[in-house]
Formats: structure tokens, C-alpha cells, sequence
């Protein structure tokens, strides 16, 4: 038992030291990029869909999603850094789709029909671009 504990404290050391080694933080061995984000879309470069929803934001809604206008967590940490409820999740819909898909906008600010900013994915919240006018 003592030698089971040991090999895997040894392995986990192991990893660990590879990790500091290569660079790669936390974040990344998670699987999220290292870097947040660092690029911009226009408007007009979103999916027809994205500018409807972008264009429903600031009229206030209505929405086809009960989730849209609810709390972004911000959990995968690629968003500055933001107190809790100052960022929400929009569904950019998905032709054809069952469910809402993979397209978000994430805007943040104290007033959700004047957001401070919003954020684009594609990809489920794994990178976003910051939505320019």
C-alpha cells in the first residue's frame, strides 16, 4: 500500500515538473488556452444569426432561450476578471440544431440593454473574440 502511494506521488511530481517545465500554467493543463482574449470582431462580422441576438440585446429582448440574459460565471477565466453578475450569456441560434448549439455573446456591464461589452464564441465558451461596433 505504502509503495502504491509513493509510485503515485512520484508520478505526480512527475507531471507537475513537466508542466513547470514546458510553461504551461494551470489554466492550460485544463485544456483553456493561455492567453484570454486578444482578439476583435465587428459587428458586421458576426453570423446573421449573432447580429440578430447582438441587435436583441440592446433592445432589451425577447429572447427564444430561457437561459438568455442569465449569469455568465466566467468559470474558464478567458474574460477579465469581473465580480460575479456583471456578465451574461446570450444564444446565438443554431439553424437546424436541436438543442441552443455552441454560439454565445457574453456581454458585460451593470445594465444589460447598455452593456459595457460583449464577447463572441463560437466554440462553447473555449475562446472569445471581443465584439467591436
Amino acid at each position: 500500500m505504502l509503495r502504491t502511494v509513493a509510485s503515485h506521488a512520484a508520478r505526480s511530481l512527475v507531471v507537475i515538473s513537466l508542466l513547470a517545465c514546458s510553461g504551461i500554467g494551470t489554466a492550460q493543463a485544463r485544456g483553456f488556452p493561455r492567453e484570454p482574449v486578444s482578439t476583435t470582431l465587428a459587428v458586421a462580422e458576426l453570423p446573421r444569426e449573432g447580429r440578430l441576438t447582438y441587435r436583441l440585446i440592446h433592445q432589451g429582448g425577447p429572447f427564444a432561450y430561457e437561459k438568455d440574459g442569465t449569469v455568465f460565471g466566467n468559470r474558464e477565466r478567458l474574460l477579465p476578471m469581473q465580480r460575479r453578475g456583471y456578465y451574461r450569456e446570450y444564444t446565438v441560434a443554431a439553424p437546424g440544431a436541436r438543442n441552443r448549439g455552441a454560439k454565445r455573446i457574453v456581454c458585460g456591464g451593470q445594465r444589460p440593454k447598455t452593456p459595457d461589452t460583449c464577447y463572441y464564441t463560437s466554440d462553447h465558451y473555449s475562446s472569445f473574440k471581443r465584439i467591436v461596433e
